[in-house]
C-alpha cells in the first residue's frame, strides 16, 4: 500500500502537464503564469520558482531550453514561441496626421486672435447700412475716393487669414517632418540593436527583435536589457532600475537571493546568464507602455466629460440664479 501510495503521488504531476499543455502550445509555461511571475520580486519570486518549478534549471525544462546550450536555432521552433509568447517588439503610439497637427497648430491663443480679427474685418468690410445709398446719392462728389476705399477693405482681413494659414500649414508640415524622421532613426535603431545569447551552444549576436522565450541571453556591464528574465548565474551583478521603480540605489541580483531581471532596466556592474521569460508587450516595460497609451486615452476622455459637466454645471447655476432673482409673485384673492 505504502508503494501503491508513493508512485500515486510521484506520477501526480504528470497529467498535470499533459493538461497545461495544449494551453502552452506544448510548453510548460503558460503565457499568464510567466507574466505573473514577473511581477513578483525578491525572495518572494524566489519562492514562487521553487515552488512552482524546483529552481530555474525547472524553468528551463518547462520552456524547453537548456541553460548551457540554450535554444536549437531552428526557424520553426522560434516562430512558434513567437506564436505563443509573442515577439520582441512594443508597437509606438499611432503617429498624428498632417490634419491633425494642422488642428493643434489653430489651437495657438494668438492664431485664434487674429482669426477672429480678419472675420471682422472681412465682414465690416461687406457690410453696408441702409441709410447710406440715400447719402451717397445726395453727395456724388465725394464718390470716387470712398468707393474705391470700400471696394478694397477686404483685402486687410483677407491678408491676416492669409498669413495665418501660411504660419499654420509651415508649422504642421516642421511637426510633420520631424516626428516622421524621429520614428525613422528610432526603428532604425532597434534593427541595429543587437543582444548576445546562446543557441546551440554557440555565441550570437542576434537583433533584439529575434529574442524569444526560453532564450539564454549573456547580460554584462553596460547592457541595457532587451527582455525579462531569470537569473540563471551572475557574477556580481548590479542593476539600475530607476527607469521602472524610481529607485536610485543599484539593485544587487543573484540566482539564490533576486533573480528576476527586468526589461528596460540598466547593467550597472557584473555579468550573468538569464532565460528570457518575457518580451514585447508582456515584458514590464511593454506592460507599462501599454498602460501609459491607455492612461492617456482615458485622461482626454476624462477631460471631454469634465468640460462637458463643468458647462452643464455652470448652465444649471446661470438657470438657479436667474430664478433668485425672479421677484416672487404674489397670490390672488
Amino acid at each position: 500500500m505504502g508503494d501503491v501510495a508513493n508512485s500515486s503521488i510521484e506520477f501526480h504531476p504528470k497529467p498535470q502537464q499533459q493538461r497545461e499543455a495544449p494551453h502552452a502550445g506544448g510548453f510548460g509555461c503558460t503565457l499568464a503564469e510567466l507574466r505573473s511571475l514577473m511581477e513578483l520580486r525578491g525572495a518572494e519570486a524566489l519562492q514562487k520558482v521553487q515552488e512552482t518549478y524546483g529552481d530555474v534549471g525547472g524553468l528551463c525544462r518547462r520552456l524547453k531550453t537548456s541553460p548551457t546550450e540554450g535554444l536549437a536555432d531552428n526557424t520553426n521552433d522560434l516562430e512558434k514561441r513567437r506564436q505563443i509568447y509573442g515577439q520582441n517588439f512594443i508597437p509606438p503610439k499611432q503617429p498624428k496626421t498632417f490634419l491633425q497637427l494642422v488642428w493643434e497648430a489653430l489651437q495657438d491663443v494668438t492664431l485664434i486672435i487674429l482669426e477672429v480679427a480678419a472675420i471682422v474685418s472681412l465682414g465690416l468690410s461687406f457690410y453696408a447700412p441702409p441709410g447710406e445709398e440715400s447719402e451717397a446719392c445726395g453727395n456724388v462728389s465725394a464718390g470716387a475716393e470712398d468707393e474705391g476705399e470700400a471696394e478694397a477693405g477686404w483685402i486687410e482681413g483677407a491678408a491676416i487669414l492669409l498669413s495665418v494659414i501660411c504660419v499654420v500649414l509651415v508649422t504642421a508640415f516642421n511637426d510633420w517632418s520631424k516626428e516622421k524622421q524621429f520614428r525613422g532613426l528610432q526603428s532604425r535603431i532597434e534593427q541595429e540593436q543587437k543582444f548576445t545569447v546562446i543557441r546551440n551552444g554557440q555565441l550570437l549576436q542576434v537583433p533584439v527583435a529575434a529574442l524569444v522565450v526560453g532564450d539564454i541571453a549573456q547580460v554584462k556591464y553596460g547592457d541595457l536589457l532587451p527582455a525579462d528574465g531569470v537569473l540563471i548565474q551572475g557574477n556580481d551583478l548590479k542593476i539600475d532600475e530607476s527607469s521602472l521603480t524610481g529607485e536610485s540605489d543599484h539593485v544587487r541580483k543573484s540566482a539564490d537571493k533576486d533573480p528576476m531581471l527586468l526589461s528596460g532596466t540598466h547593467v550597472m556592474e557584473g555579468s550573468g546568464r538569464m532565460v528570457v521569460t518575457a518580451v514585447g508587450v508582456n515584458s514590464q516595460t511593454g506592460i507599462i507602455f501599454t498602460l501609459l497609451g491607455a492612461g492617456g486615452e482615458e485622461e482626454e476622455k476624462k477631460d471631454k466629460k469634465g468640460k462637458q459637466q463643468d458647462g452643464a454645471m455652470e448652465s444649471s447655476q446661470t438657470k438657479g440664479q436667474r430664478w433668485s432673482h425672479c421677484p416672487p409673485q404674489e397670490g390672488l384673492g
